[in-house]
């Protein structure tokens, strides 16, 4: 893989102290005049093959798979121009601001025999894998609980009227995209699509600064609470009717969790992470590319396709007309 990167952000800069572990012949980065000193550094610090600030020259060159690691709200158009030009893409999460984008990706991917994957992690962490082992041990599971509660270092500047992308309705912030749809993903891998969704956000200036999403699945039910406004200690739980499975970590960044049956036994499931929380997923999504597996490809957007509707449902119970494209 030849991979171009476009925006030197925070996940940029995360993903980059990793990159050396992995199996890539090269990567490039995209940058602007704007933010021209940060991505130098970066290029030199992390060996990078090329730098680029015009998006044209990046997708006329060897790269053949394109990182869009943007704000929302640019994710459609620079993905758009990849597929177009028969680069495979990856694309932060959330994947598109709609379905109507996301349907719009999938054909052109098909059109022009790319690959297309959601940098959602979850799916390859060891412990997140491991749950899906587990789940039969609680028996018929009745409730789950989901909290990702994390104060936003940019909300004082909301509340003084300063709006970053992450608190910008125009721009596909608000709490539900930014921190629940980690929560969304977590149960559209483990249970898939829900019979009925609704979502209660707090609402100021147009945007969900927090809110709380409340799953129907028939046999049990699920509340997924986002919060860029306020902070709590991080427990999910997963209640069967022989015990519950209890996570002690924002679910993106689960290294273990515990098993705890009615009839007194236990279990404590823990992985040693030496790897950084970024690396089993890039490193299957090379694999994924390179060996052009179509069948994991698939069952992966089958996801991102499932987390997509229930954004968009929870969206439209709450009015969120606005977000909607």
């Amino acid at each position: 893989m030849k991979l171009g990167i476009l925006g030197t952000g925070m996940i940029v800069q995360d993903l980059l102290t990793t990159l050396d572990r992995l199996p890539l012949t090269s990567f490039s980065l995209l940058g602007t005049p704007h933010s021209k000193e940060k991505t130098e550094s970066l290029a030199a610090r992390y060996n990078a093959a090329a730098v680029f600030y015009d998006y044209q020259e990046m997708l006329e060159s060897d790269v053949d798979t394109v990182y869009v690691a943007l704000p929302n709200h640019l994710h459609f158009s620079f993905a758009s121009k990849a597929l177009e030009h028969g680069k495979h893409v990856i694309i932060e999460k959330p994947i598109t601001t709609s379905l109507h984008e996301l349907s719009a990706l999938k054909r052109l991917a098909a059109e022009n025999n790319c690959i297309m994957l959601e940098a959602m992690n979850i799916h390859f962490l060891p412990a997140y894998q491991a749950i899906q082992s587990e789940l039969a041990k609680i028996g018929r599971i009745r409730m789950v609980s989901l909290n990702y509660s994390q104060y936003s270092s940019r909300y004082n500047d909301f509340l003084q009227g300063i709006i970053h992308p992450a608190f910008d309705a125009e721009k596909a912030g608000g709490a539900l995209m930014d921190l629940n749809v980690y929560n969304i993903h977590f149960i559209s891998g483990l249970f898939g699509q829900p019979d009925n969704v609704n979502y209660y956000a707090n609402i100021q200036n147009n945007i969900d600064t927090s809110g709380v999403l409340v799953a129907d699945f028939g046999d049990f039910k699920c509340v997924c609470i986002g919060a860029k406004d306020c902070k709590a200690p991080t427990t999910s739980l997963i209640q069967g009717e022989k015990g519950s499975i209890q996570i002690s970590f924002p679910v993106n960044q689960m290294t273990g969790f515990s098993v705890q049956l009615n009839n007194g036994d236990s279990l404590n499931v823990n992985f040693d992470r030496r790897d950084h929380r970024l690396y089993d997923e890039f490193q299957a999504f090379i694999r994924i590319i390179d060996n052009r597996d179509l069948d994991e490809a698939a069952r992966l957007m089958a996801i991102t396709t499932t987390a997509s509707d229930i954004i968009q449902r929870s969206k439209q119970s709450a009015g969120m007309v606005a977000a909607e494209r």
